[in-house]
């Protein structure tokens, strides 16, 4: 194959961009490889293959079969009440129950009745709900005719969602003594914007404050910190361990994680498993962190991202190890394919060290504080955390109008219960085979080799490629590519040449070498052609290398015609 027709100047300015921007280059040239193929009625005989972003290509049906079942209930509920034409009453509490009971015996037909009967009794009896209020909270809140309240989250859904994650989040070992309070959002990325614009807002962090990031990690935790509103002082933390030569580990020496003994490092972010390597925190590093806080750093704050902690099985968050520092946030979009529905919440336990900090705050910090507030209480020093986050989100004067939408907040809850049926577990099981089964596909095609690890979730794969050029040709093959091309000129190569689309690494602030690779988003064996472009790809790097006589002059043993061959 020929060198791309970007320059390498061209390619060192777009590599500045994030890599979810710098994808749009990729996917320009992907699309002008597909346009070039020869047609075949109508379409392309090959197919742009982005595997850039994470958006899985699977979906729950039982939990959205269940919702539209809901909707038809609570229509006859509001019909019941008020029938003029297209307009309805809004749906009454008292023998809502009962009346529940009779549709879904009257309507055995109706797709995703049974699995919503099931449901409904499931949270009747787990969290002891009367069942007026549980199938009236429900069916008003599927038809959106009120506000939310309370406007942090619904009383009953706060109570199923916590179910849910304290069995697949913290592998129904939640920590014993305060409760975990709720703050459902508009997905993942609202809960981490709220955060941080909280977190600055309550005087916890300030401009110019020194946090810690694990990296690599998802891009906004990289970005964020360097805005001018924030200016973070940001150590990474890094995930620089090696199983063999040419093979990452993806794993947190213990120096690395020493440097959050610090007490000047105020804030950790972490998502675990990671993205995009893909990995939970072992138990080593947990328990060096559970070190670090009990003597050198008991006001570190940490925040942890688990959107991928259910393809991990046993997973357990740092949230349940550590739940006076730790504000968890869990997104429904990825185990669901429920991206659009923007489902996500925070965590944090009633009794925890923000709150403690504000209340330590200097007086006329807290007199700043009491302004703020006060509209929404008369003892705004009582406001706690949680609820400032909800305020915060709604720049406080519009607190009485926040919350996320209630037609939400069921899709949420009827996944959350969905979960801990049987018929869920079976579901999870499926998705984790899936990205697996992607995974090995991917890795057959390319021949590369990754560590063994039990607690891969799979979602993602990063791939070290100057690593792997060691591995299989030895130094002298990858110092010719770091001294020849830019990192993410394999990345220009496999969009202009193939139709490959995937990230650079270094833009998730891994090795400037690597990729990533999204294992959701794609057929099953789309990741084997994927494989064999990247093998493909190896092998013109390595013909180049040998026209330009790197093996005579640095006696390495490039005998292989093909990444992965030696191994």
């Amino acid at each position: 194959m020929p060198n791309t027709t970007v320059s390498r100047a061209e390619m060192h300015r777009l590599a500045q961009l994030s890599p979810f921007e710098l994808k749009g280059e990729f996917i320009a040239l992907a699309e002008k490889y597909q346009a070039g193929q020869p047609a075949q009625k109508g379409r392309s005989t090959k197919a742009m293959l982005n595997a850039g972003r994470g958006n899985p290509n699977w979906i729950a049906t039982g939990p959205r079969e269940a919702y539209f079942a809901l909707g038809s209930f609570a229509l006859t509920e509001s019909r019941r009440v008020w029938t003029a034409d297209n307009l309805g009453g809004m749906p009454e509490l008292h023998g809502s129950a009962a009346r529940f009971d009779a549709y879904a015996a009257a309507h055995p037909e109706l797709p995703g009745i049974a699995l919503l009967k099931d449901c409904v009794e499931l949270a009747a009896t787990r969290f002891g709900f009367d069942r007026d209020a549980w199938v009236h909270e429900l069916t008003d809140g599927i038809i959106g005719d009120n506000y939310p309240v309370p406007d942090r989250m619904l009383e009953h859904g706060e109570q199923v969602v916590r179910g849910y994650l304290q069995e697949e989040l913290m592998a129904s070992r939640p920590p014993t003594g305060s409760g975990l309070d709720l703050f459902a959002t508009e997905g993942g990325t609202a809960a981490m914007c709220y955060i941080f614009d909280s977190l600055m807002k309550n005087g916890v962090l300030k401009k110019g404050d020194r946090i810690a990031l694990m990296v690599p990690v998802f891009t906004p935790y990289i970005e964020i910190p360097e805005l001018d509103t924030y200016e973070f002082d940001v150590v990474r933390v890094e995930a620089s361990s090696f199983t063999e030569t040419g093979v990452r580990g993806w794993r947190y020496p213990e120096e690395e994680i020493a440097k959050l003994a610090d007490p000047s490092v105020r804030l950790l972010c972490l998502v675990n498993p990671s993205n995009p390597p893909s990995l939970a925190l072992s138990g080593r590093v947990v328990e060096q962190i559970k070190g670090i806080v009990e003597s050198s750093n008991p006001n570190l704050l940490i925040v942890t991202d688990d959107v991928y902690g259910t393809f991990v099985d046993g997973f357990r968050t740092i949230a349940a190890e550590l739940p006076r520092n730790t504000l968890l946030v869990y997104s429904y979009s990825k185990h669901y394919g429920c991206t659009g529905h923007r489902l996500g919440v925070i965590g944090l336990h009633q009794d925890n060290v923000i709150d403690d900090q504000i209340a330590a705050l200097p007086e006329s910090e807290r007199e700043r504080l009491r302004k703020r507030y006060g509209t929404l209480k008369l003892e705004p020093d009582s406001i706690r955390f949680i609820d400032r986050l909800v305020a915060d989100s709604r720049q406080v004067a519009l607190n009485h109008t926040a919350g996320l939408s209630l037609p939400q907040q069921v899709q949420m809850q009827l996944f959350s219960l969905f979960a801990l049926l049987p018929e869920g577990k079976e579901y999870k099981a499926k998705v984790q085979s899936v990205v697996r089964q992607r995974l090995d596909l991917l890795l057959e095609g390319s021949g590369m080799r990754i560590a063994e690890d039990p607690r891969r979730a799979g979602y993602y794969i990063e791939l070290d490629l100057l690593a792997e050029a060691e591995r299989v040709a030895g130094k002298g093959f990858a110092d010719y590519l770091q001294a020849t091309y830019e990192p993410v000129e394999p990345l220009f190569r496999l969009a202009e040449q193939t139709g490959v689309v995937l990230l650079n690494g270094g833009g998730f602030d891994g090795p400037e070498w690597s990729v990533r690779v999204s294992l959701a988003n794609l057929d099953d064996l789309d990741y084997l052609k994927i494989g064999h472009h990247l093998k493909e790809i190896f092998a013109d790097y390595q013909e180049e290398w040998r026209a330009a006589g790197a093996v005579g002059a640095n006696g390495a043993n490039g005998t292989s015609g093909a990444v992965g061959a030696a191994g």
